[in-house]
């Protein structure tokens, strides 16, 4: 009779002792334990799995826009503009001009909560198994890695998952409602979503490319959230609501409910690794 035990251990990437200008690739190493026994002899065997894993190039096609992307942020634009003009046009004809305005001014306002929300979310829990944000996730750990590399997206590759969820959003509330106080708020939600992408590369851009006026995430806020321990300023719209939920620690008492209902750690509460520790840009050689 024959058991057979197997265990896999990842292991953190072996960086230890090479230079940071010398890591273009990174080895990941996964082992194998299998262990047989029988009424013979015991055998174990080990089995090493190398992998490399390396920051995309600038040419990269995963950073390449795509005519399907292009596609996607025409029509989510189509669908925003189109709410937009359902608020102005409806405001005009009923002479109604604060109620719309407040409500996009609590668009813009609640735009930024949901981004922190949602960015807090994918940073800590799941990975690119999960259904539906997998990817996202994927992209949001590769993005800790090698920040700068949001910088060297194309425009349409950065925004059409977000455009493809606000087509299938706003679209049916445009056809659904002609409430200008409605469409105040839906057209600046949806826009801030979905352009807030584009908001997070200025963030990780230089100075001179960051439209600085004090309405989106500043350069240096964001930076403090790409430094250990990797657990604030999570927003990427205007930043608002940064500071009043890192001082509230709203987040830390979300992850102590998930932690002890459902047993699930956050990635924040690991010890910073080299998962999380960003990688210099090795072509240009600087940060961003």
């Amino acid at each position: 009779m024959a058991v057979s035990l197997q265990t896999k251990y990842p292991l953190r990437p072996i960086t230890n002792n090479i230079p940071s200008t010398h890591r273009y690739s990174l080895l990941h190493v996964r082992v194998t334990c299998s262990a047989t026994t029988t009424t013979n002899k015991p055998q174990a065997k080990l089995v090493v799995e190398n992998r490399f894993m390396s920051p995309p190039l600038s040419n990269d096609p995963s950073l390449q826009s795509t005519w399907t992307h292009r596609l996607w942020v025409a029509a989510g634009c189509t669908t925003l503009f189109a709410s937009l003009s359902k608020s102005i046009i409806g405001g005009v004809g009923s002479h109604l001009w604060l109620e719309p305005a407040l409500a996009g001014y609590a668009g813009y306002i609640l735009a930024d909560l949901g981004s922190g929300v949602y960015h807090w979310a994918i940073d800590n829990y799941g990975d690119e198994s999960t259904p539906i944000v997998g990817t996202q996730i994927e992209a949001f750990q590769g993005h800790h890695k090698w920040p700068w590399t949001i910088t060297r997206r194309q425009f349409a590759n950065n925004l059409h998952a977000l455009a493809r969820v606000i087509t299938f959003t706003v679209l049916p509330l445009d056809l659904a409602f002609n409430d200008p106080v409605v469409h105040g708020f839906v057209s600046t939600f949806a826009f801030c979503i979905m352009f807030s992408q584009q908001f997070h590369a200025w963030a990780h851009g230089t100075k001179s490319k960051l439209p600085d006026m004090g309405v989106l995430v500043s350069r240096r806020e964001h930076a403090e959230h790409h430094r250990a321990p990797y657990n604030n300023n999570y927003c990427i719209v205007s930043g608002a609501w940064n500071k009043v939920l890192d001082e509230s620690k709203v987040f830390e008492a979300l992850e102590m409910v998930l932690y002890f209902k459902l047993e699930v750690r956050p990635r924040s509460w690991s010890e910073p690794n080299s998962e999380w520790t960003e990688e210099k840009d090795i072509s240009n050689n600087h940060k961003v």
